[in-house]
């Protein structure tokens, strides 16, 4: 039995993931920089949006709680940033989806936010499913790089038992050794039997954790990836992506330059593969 989750635009259009002619993809930098950087963005999705049957959720975490490096800018202030998310939904009415890290957040995030993401370090801490369950917000699960996809149906298990069936479960890679992923298309087939919209991350899944400090990344390998999981079958797609990666504050070597963006998504919907 699949949940259709479905999420509201501010100008109450309805983005659903299963069985809709436009495909769902959630992008957005990594990290809220400035407004300036988040408004360039969100108007570059919109002009996607209306020429392509695409539907934007637009991301950015307002902190990066789990820097590699803690000398490294996690945040430009939490209200600031989630101000600045705010600003973005009003004027684009695009959907926001942030992440959280704490159980104390969720109904902070949730008073702005449509989806609260558990980061994928995160996904098997009770108290923080729980709590963003209970704002009665879409959750996307993200799986972790040491979980089995099996695991999953017990992170979902933690939110439905709150009475949220509004759950997103996440693919981003597979730990293979120190400091690389691996990507398991598998685990697409069986994550979809626990009845929730599956989602590909195809730049968390290029990144190369903890090069000297820092998250490295193989940019190069986006594409290719991320067309196998269209084949393989997907409900959405998340990418993080930024005007100039090299300057981004947050996962540089595996943000893909919004200009390549378009020419991607057009790439990829000729992949599509509807289940």
């Amino acid at each position: 039995m699949k949940d259709n989750v479905s999420i509201t635009t501010p100008d109450k259009r309805k983005i659903t993931f299963f069985g809709s002619d436009r495909f769902p993809v959630i992008a957005g930098p990594c990290l809220v920089e400035s407004k300036e950087l988040l408004g360039q963005v969100a108007t570059e999705l919109c002009r996607i949006q209306a020429i392509l049957p695409i539907d934007f959720i637009f991301k950015s975490s307002y902190r990066k709680a789990n820097r590699t490096n803690g000398s490294r800018l996690a945040s430009i202030g939490d209200e600031k940033a989630l101000s600045y998310l705010a600003e973005i939904k009003k004027e684009f009415s695009l959907p926001i989806l942030t992440d959280i890290h704490l159980h104390t957040e969720a109904a902070f995030a949730a008073e702005i936010c449509d989806v609260l993401q558990i980061p994928a370090f995160l996904s098997r801490q009770t108290d923080l499913l729980e709590a963003a369950a209970e704002t009665g917000k879409v959750i996307n699960i993200k799986k972790a790089q040491f979980m089995s996809p099996q695991d999953m149906k017990f992170a979902k298990e933690k939110v439905i038992r709150k009475g949220n069936p509004n759950v997103l479960l996440t693919e981003r890679g597979t730990s293979f050794g120190y400091g690389d992923l691996i990507v398991d298309f598998r685990s697409l087939n069986i994550m979809r039997e626990f009845g929730s919209p599956i989602i590909y991350d195809a730049t968390h899944s290029v990144q190369r954790p903890s090069q000297n400090g820092v998250s490295g990344g193989q940019r190069q390998f986006i594409a290719p990836l991320a067309r196998a999981a269209m084949a393989v079958g997907i409900d959405g797609l998340f990418i993080e992506t930024h005007p100039d990666p090299a300057k981004a504050k947050s996962d540089a070597e595996s943000q893909l330059p919004l200009s390549e963006l378009e020419g991607l998504l057009r790439s990829l919907l000729t992949f599509r593969y509807k289940s």
